[in-house]
């Protein structure tokens, strides 16, 4: 249940009781849909590279632990994809699923391998990511209209 702490902002209960969880709540709420999936990559990122660090210590646990919430990510970013955008959003669909069953392959496995190749596809997608919203936001993209139309 959600407590409602501003027009339209809405917090979870444990977020009232810490004030960093309200502001990092607030935070996320807040982004642009471009930043949101760059954080989401990012956090991605982190938890594949966790990932890796647990199974070097052979802790198991962990691996499972953080290769889960990068799996959780992958998720998301799969179920909030717009498929119907065209042939680049259903490729880019069939490519988190493809890291997402490595992930749990390379989970059960134990195969760094596997995770560095998650890791180097997440990476490519970041870094593109971030370049396509660089060049969005420096260039007008609306309709110009000519002001000496004729008709």
């Amino acid at each position: 249940m959600a407590i409602k702490v501003a027009k339209g902002i809405e917090v979870s209960p444990m977020a009232v009781n810490n004030p960093y969880q309200a502001y990092r709540q607030n935070q996320v709420q807040t982004l642009s849909q471009e930043k949101l999936v760059l954080m989401l990559y990012d956090g991605a990122l982190r938890f594949c590279r966790q990932g890796l660090a647990a199974m070097d210590k052979k802790d198991y646990a962990g691996v499972n632990n953080n290769l889960g919430r990068a799996q959780d990510i992958l998720g998301e970013l799969m179920v909030t994809l717009n498929r119907d955008a065209g042939e680049v959003a259903e490729n880019l669909y069939k490519l988190y699923d493809f890291m997402y069953r490595h992930l749990v392959q390379a989970n059960v496995k134990k195969s760094a391998r596997m995770i560095n190749e998650v890791i180097d596809l997440l990476q490519q997608l970041r870094d593109t990511w971030e370049e396509a919203t660089r060049i969005y936001q420096t260039h007008d993209y609306r309709t110009r209209v000519s002001t000496h139309w004729q008709g």
